[in-house]
């Protein structure tokens, strides 16, 4: 083991005796993750980021949940564990966690797949750490302070489980500023990293992701089973692929025998990625690219009579806060009407959603109203969520969603 000291923390938590309202008491016992500082009303003063709460019930004063304490957040408690079964929160009880995440995943790695998110936050019992593989690389990003006293206990079993050979930490912007951080973003805390971009196969094609510059940890996994679905119906067709970042339903396309692919996005870098992307694999199609404003660069297309055979809109977050739900569901209604607009007689329209604030129900139905409203008629043929290596254990933890409508006229 060459493991970084820098994983070790100076600080070293206390237990925390905490007791909740009932409505706070109530999410507990049903197992959700979140405990609001609203739905506290017990707790020790000098409480600090990364203690373990222990959570008593109301009224007969016995345990019913373990937890991380986070200063920072109004989720002040990250739950662990929920019931009252005896557990230690140690590294056995760590890599149990991590020992049903991976089993939950195996079968990605039976698809000509190398890569994977091995850990998923809330939804694998990690609340606020994400842990990816790119090929022999696990990059782990972490969200909170609440880990940095346990990331001894954790990343070493993280790098034996996914058969890492390097491992990089990646820290959210405002751990990048935490005063009990001896990390940096991107730093290297096991192995050796030859080169910042790691390539790595998705269902057979290849791809890469900078696993210290690029967003989140490099990439975006959750889409995987939606690419490849999209690409398999690409064969000999026209594409195009808004909001494309690094170009992921693009080089399915392609890699699937797409005629002509573009790639919409507003930024030229992101562009230069996904033509990279394509360059690792072998294609005989066209690959076009589009640098500009995805709403000001679709009514171009349209004012211009360009159609395509498949039209892919997934864009970025809408509603990253409960104020900018309406928003976003005006937005999604736009980009429904432009992609209907481009999509050819017999075509594929998929739209698609990360926005967590708008769940798949109303999404969905904007979709509906849209393309009803449109006049065309259209069959939906499929409606999917995240990929397996994104599991959902709680109700907020959902926030993909995608639709796949095909145009009879």
């Amino acid at each position: 083991m060459n493991f970084s000291e820098k994983i070790k923390s100076k600080y070293s938590p206390k237990r925390l005796a905490v007791k909740l309202n009932a409505k706070g008491e109530q999410f507990v016992v049903k197992g959700h993750p979140w405990v609001f500082s609203n739905n506290i009303t017990k707790i020790n003063n000098d409480a600090k980021s990364g203690d373990l709460a222990i959570v008593f019930s109301k009224n007969k004063n016995r345990v019913i949940g373990l937890g991380l304490f986070d200063a920072n957040s109004p989720i002040r408690i990250k739950m662990l564990h929920s019931g009252s079964e005896k557990v230690e929160i140690n590294a056995a009880f760590f890599q149990k966690k991590i020992d049903e995440a991976f089993s939950k995943r195996e079968r990605i790695l039976k698809t000509k797949t190398t890569s994977y998110r091995l850990l998923f936050g809330e939804n694998d019992g990690f609340p606020g750490l994400i842990a990816d593989v790119y090929d022999s690389v696990l990059v782990v990003k972490i969200y909170s302070e609440i880990w940095l006293p346990y990331l001894v206990k954790i990343i070493p079993s993280l790098q034996q489980t996914s058969n890492a050979k390097t491992v990089v930490i990646r820290l959210s912007r405002s751990l990048e500023q935490s005063k009990l951080n001896q990390l940096s973003n991107g730093e290297v805390v096991y192995g050796k990293l030859e080169k910042e971009v790691v390539n790595f196969f998705e269902h057979g094609v290849q791809f890469s992701a900078n696993v210290i510059k690029g967003h989140k940890t490099g990439y975006f996994l959750d889409h995987r089973a939606n690419r490849r679905q999209v690409g398999e119906w690409s064969k000999g067709k026209t594409v195009l692929d808004v909001f494309s970042y690094a170009g992921g339903f693009s080089v399915h396309a392609l890699f699937n025998g797409a005629k002509e692919v573009t790639s919409l996005d507003i930024s030229k870098q992101a562009l230069e990625i996904a033509i990279q992307n394509g360059k690792l694999n072998t294609y005989t199609g066209k690959h076009k690219t589009i640098v500009g404003d995805a709403f000001e660069e679709l009514k171009k297309l349209i004012k211009n009579k360009i159609t395509f055979d498949v039209v892919v809109i997934d864009p970025p977050s809408f509603a990253k806060q409960a104020s900018e739900v309406q928003l976003a569901k005006k937005k999604y209604s736009q980009l429904a009407k432009l992609g209907e607009q481009l999509t050819n007689r017999n075509g594929l329209l998929v739209l698609a959603s990360c926005s967590s604030r708008v769940i798949a129900e109303d999404f969905l139905a904007i979709n509906n109203h849209v393309l009803n409203s449109s006049k065309r008629r259209f069959e939906t043929i499929l409606e999917t969520g995240h990929d397996i290596d994104h599991p959902i254990t709680f109700t907020e933890g959902a926030y993909l969603k995608c639709g796949y409508y095909k145009f009879i006229n």
